[in-house]
């Protein structure tokens, strides 16, 4: 059955949420008497606590969300986060600590101050400690149906995969390793063998080089005494079977006007 699995993330989701809201009510208490020690008026006293408190939970938040972060920027939140914190435990200690020195001894349970700071840190980290929890949690996902049924599938597949890669091919003959020999699905007997056909190559040759295309052209501008790029284009093509490119006949059609410039520069008498 899946649908325990499934109560069992709500239940612990529930209870994380349930422990935190008691652990911000109790600090939240004590940072508010702080908030009336310090002189803070009105009704401001209730926001004080919701400042420190609060930002523990959203800086906790916003580390899970930067997981993948650059160290700088998540070493920048944890010290918020560590500071915030530790300002929270300072508070609540304080109060705790002070309130113990000014309650006279009676008949009831009275501890020491260090005792009491320290039993009054517990609702601020239990509060950090909570919202951790319960984003961790709630980035599980819980197994549904849908996902069991899919992994039986995939498993059936697999094992009919399995099955169809047992089937062994056919092998060629000792004799004639290019005869394959079929096994007959009725009998133990070979059929009748089938010559594996001969591959043929395909594909054009290939690409001539820069100085190739330069050596079929020349003759075309010698003959002509100029530089025609139809020319160059028909003795490389049709007379020599080769294929050559826009792109690579412009670039031989330059290069051969170069070449033909200078020789025709040369050949000019000097003043």
């Amino acid at each position: 059955m899946v649908f325990p699995t499934v109560t069992a993330h709500s239940a612990i989701r529930a209870g994380i949420a349930l422990l935190a809201a008691f652990a911000f009510a109790l600090s939240y208490d004590a940072l508010r008497q702080m908030a009336v020690a310090i002189h803070i008026r009105g009704l401001l006293t209730y926001a004080f606590p919701l400042v420190i408190d609060g930002f523990i939970a959203i800086g906790v938040a916003a580390l899970l969300m930067l997981g993948n972060a650059p160290r700088l920027s998540r070493a920048y939140v944890w010290a918020l986060v560590g500071l915030a914190t530790a300002t929270s435990i300072w508070a609540n200690a304080l109060h705790a600590v002070r309130l113990n020195q000014q309650t006279r001894a009676g008949d009831g349970l009275r501890l020491d101050d260090v005792t009491v700071g320290v039993l009054s840190a517990i609702p601020p980290l239990a509060l950090a400690g909570a919202v951790h929890l319960y984003i961790v949690i709630r980035r599980q996902p819980a197994s549904h149906p849908q996902e069991v049924n899919t992994g039986n599938r995939q498993e059936a597949l697999a094992h009919r995969h399995i099955g169809r890669d047992s089937v062994q091919p056919p092998t060629p003959t000792e004799d004639h390793p290019g005869v394959f020999a079929t096994p007959s699905p009725d009998s133990g007997d070979e059929v009748p063998a089938q010559t594996a056909p001969t591959p043929r190559r395909t594909g054009r040759p290939p690409n001539a080089s820069l100085e190739e295309l330069l050596a079929m052209a020349r003759p075309v501008v010698e003959r002509m005494g100029e530089v025609d790029r139809d020319a160059i284009a028909e003795e490389i093509r049709d007379v020599h079977g080769r294929k050559v490119s826009n792109g690579r006949l412009t670039k031989v059609t330059a290069l051969l006007a170069e070449e033909h410039e200078a020789a025709s520069a040369s050949l000019l008498p000097s003043a």
